[in-house]
């Protein structure tokens, strides 16, 4: 069986501009998200529109993350994390402010459960130091 070829270094550099524009949109998303509702489709993105537009902008910032070359951690793993350790923040800050959807507050505690098991995955497949 033949292993993958190498990235080219053109590969990288063009893997690297489109993490760096995922996570710039998510970072637009997340904190100022009228803006970006406006710039991108013309109107505003408010009240539970807003809310969704973070979400979606956490899901960009974790999209970067994952497809950031060169890492020493598996992609997925770090993309995946970076998702839900944010999602679990954001979705709990959102409840605490009296947003109340009957499932924010299971999802609040999935994202969670779900962040603590890809630590302990993380944790349990590093190598061991002596």
């Amino acid at each position: 069986m033949r292993s993958p070829a190498p990235k080219t270094n053109f590969m990288k550099k063009v893997l690297m501009i489109a993490a760096v524009a995922e996570v710039a949109t998510g970072i637009g998303l997340l904190t100022v998200p009228w803006l970006v509702g406006r710039l991108l489709l013309g109107g505003e993105l408010a009240g539970i529109g807003a809310i969704a537009a973070r979400v979606g902008g956490i899901a960009l910032i974790a999209l970067g993350v994952g497809c950031w070359p060169d890492r020493n951690l598996p992609r997925a793993f770090l993309g995946m994390l970076t998702y839900n350790l944010l999602a679990t923040a954001y979705l709990a800050y959102v409840g605490v402010s009296g947003e109340k959807g009957i499932l924010l507050w299971p999802a609040v505690a999935i994202h969670s459960a779900l962040s603590l098991l890809l630590v302990q995955a993380w944790k349990k497949d590093r190598p061991q130091r002596i």
